[in-house]
């Protein structure tokens, strides 16, 4: 299932019509803990994923809005992900994470995940109680479990990869880290910044920081490979967008590229 992993990992990377309940949320004003944000409301990050050579699938990153949820301030993001039409025929996917976080995007508040792989179908929700240090995962199924987190901290799948936009300096050498769950388990994940090193996708040439990701905690294809490799570019800039995402496992190689930017904020 090399196309599964492909859009799982856009996002440390990672859902339409499956029965997740509905959120209620209220679009609101941007609270002052967000006016420092180096993203915003608007921006889309628009990729193209080739197993190989190959372009079979694309995603999005989004930031959708702030909204009221639950009485709480919360800011929307989103991805999703989908095969082209050649692909379908062969093993359809349509995909789709919702996160929302705390207005200054440092923990996480509510997770909805949707998948449909091929006539693979999954769909859960992880709801965060941050100040008991608590995470209630309830799927579709209805299996529930209640995962011990770190309070205050622990972000979901999506929100880590916008929690580490927010760093303002990345040097070779430095490791990342930072609590992490899925609902199931929890765990601090790391990176380390490799080296700095110009790349060119098809929305242009970047100078950028590459980040590998310590993979002992992620599964599949990448838990069979004893030599598996995730890279991932982010530019050298304050916005921290990945440009270039690239994987070794033991089936191949995958890759995603930027294809387009929409909406980034203005630089300071």
């Amino acid at each position: 299932m090399l196309l599964k992993n492909t859009l799982a990992f856009l996002a440390a990377a990672c859902l339409l019509l499956s029965a997740v309940p509905t959120l209620a949320a209220t679009k609101i004003q941007t609270p002052p803990e967000a006016m420092a944000l180096p993203f915003q409301p608007g921006e889309r990050l628009h990729f193209a994923l080739k197993w190989e050579r190959i372009t079979v699938a694309d995603a999005v990153l989004a930031v959708e809005k702030f909204v009221e949820l639950e009485g709480r301030p919360a800011l929307h993001i989103s991805m999703t992900a989908q095969t082209r039409p050649f692909f379908d025929f062969f093993y359809k996917v349509r995909d789709r994470i919702d996160s929302y976080v705390a207005p200054d995007a440092r923990s996480s508040l509510l997770l909805s995940k949707k998948q449909r792989e091929g006539g693979y179908r999954r769909s859960y929700t992880v709801r965060f109680d941050q100040q008991d240090g608590k995470a209630f995962y309830e799927s579709s199924s209805g299996n529930k479990k209640v995962t011990e987190i770190m309070p205050g901290r622990t972000l979901d799948e999506l929100a880590v990869y916008y929690f580490f936009r927010l760093i303002p300096e990345l040097e070779a050498g430095q490791t990342l880290t930072s609590p992490v769950t899925d609902g199931k388990k929890f765990v601090v994940g790391e990176a380390k910044v490799i080296q700095r090193e110009t790349v060119t996708v098809e929305a242009g040439t970047f100078d950028t920081f590459l980040v590998e990701p310590d993979l002992k905690h992620l599964g599949g294809v990448f838990k069979q490979s004893d030599d598996a490799v995730l890279q991932i570019w982010v530019t050298d800039d304050e916005h921290r967008i990945p440009v270039k995402i690239r994987g070794k496992v033991v089936v191949g190689h995958f890759n995603a590229e930027l294809t387009k930017t929409e909406g980034l904020k203005a630089a300071s």
